[in-house]
């Protein structure tokens, strides 16, 4: 077994082993046209390359250390946890944030779950602030139309049909014109309307001119009347669909094109020969109504996909006095951007993405 850094030229070889977008070769590359240092590794079996793991590094403000942060990565073991102790350190990380992308349908997870954690807090690592959420929905795309939609909720199901009936229409556009109509559609409605932090349009831009050419990105759009009510992007990476941005129009809330454009991306995931859809977020089970996401939640849950659990958000640490500072210092600063931003404690870091 070997351990060690990614060339270049194993780009379409680390694609295939790797399991989330997040983790992709394409994702690292628009990072680092971000200005995070990106850090691929490998682990080889008789010359094979088996698993992989990419790391960014991100500078604290006005200190000479970084974060390191794995997004939906593999489980590591200890041989690859002692790869990453090494090239944290030559980062001078204080620790790597690890959100493994293993996940299991809530009936399913109490036992397998608690191994892996117990695996990690044995191994330096202690529980994390969550960058992402630790639940999310999946709808199984292999199941005929008829299924999927027989799995609605009766009203989410009157809503899709309401949509076509009153005139919406769906499409996929991936011309600069759709997409700044996303940019447009996100940063002067969405996020103000609903409160929650976003990246800026640069952001956005780098991404979408990193991910659309790679056909990693698509954008949906929903129209009524000649107006674009809503827009999607939608990631595709190694058989499965993801749902991780959109955007709408406080216009024409009453023809309800979000129902309808989550039941044609839906039919764009089947079209494609997908075999999941995971809704890149939820709560957990029995959401408090209370809840500011829960609008979110109870969205996607109309469309009958399973609630998945995942085994969380974990520091491995590398410093730890540096470390237990740094957490204090944080702790403090979340909540004055909560309370500047007049947000509800706690809120979705929309930023680690």
């Amino acid at each position: 077994m070997l351990i060690r850094e990614i060339k270049p030229e194993e780009k379409q070889l680390f694609n295939q082993v790797v399991r989330h977008p997040l983790q992709s070769w394409e994702w690292g590359d628009f990072r680092e046209k971000t200005g995070v240092q990106v850090v691929r590794i490998g682990r080889f079996s008789d010359h094979q390359l088996t698993d992989g793991w990419q790391i960014t590094f991100h500078q604290v403000p006005k200190m000479p250390f970084t974060i390191g942060y794995a997004p939906k990565c593999s489980l590591p073991d200890e041989q690859v946890l002692a790869a990453l102790k090494t090239i944290g350190q030559r980062y001078k990380a204080l620790f790597i944030k690890l959100e493994p992308n293993v996940g299991l349908p809530v009936s399913q997870t109490s036992s397998a779950h608690q191994q892996i954690k117990d695996f990690l807090l044995n191994h330096d690592c202690v529980y994390g602030r969550p960058l992402f959420t630790k639940y999310s929905f999946q709808i199984d795309l292999t199941k005929p139309e008829e299924e999927l939609m027989n799995n609605m909720k009766q009203k989410t199901r009157y809503n899709v049909g309401l949509a076509f009936r009153r005139g919406v229409r769906i499409n996929e556009d991936n011309s600069p014109a759709a997409f700044k109509t996303y940019l447009d559609l996100t940063f002067e409605e969405t996020t103000k309307r609903q409160k929650f932090y976003a990246h800026d349009r640069d952001y956005h831009t780098q991404m979408w001119q990193t991910l659309q050419p790679a056909g990693m990105a698509h954008l949906l759009k929903a129209t009524f009347e000649n107006k674009t009510l809503v827009t999607w992007i939608l990631f595709v990476f190694n058989h499965i669909l993801y749902y991780p941005y959109g955007a709408s129009s406080s216009q024409n809330r009453e023809v309800m094109a979000s129902n309808l454009m989550m039941w044609e991306a839906i039919r764009f995931g089947k079209h494609l020969g997908l075999k999941t859809f995971d809704l890149w977020g939820s709560l957990g089970p029995d959401a408090d109504p209370k809840d500011p996401w829960y609008g979110f939640h109870h969205f996607k849950e109309g469309y009958g996909p399973t609630l998945v659990e995942f085994v969380g958000s974990f520091d491995y640490i590398l410093d730890r006095p540096k470390y237990q500072l740094y957490r204090a210092a944080e702790n403090l600063r979340w909540k004055w951007l909560k309370f500047k931003a007049g947000l509800p404690i706690p809120f979705k870091n929309f930023w680690a993405l």
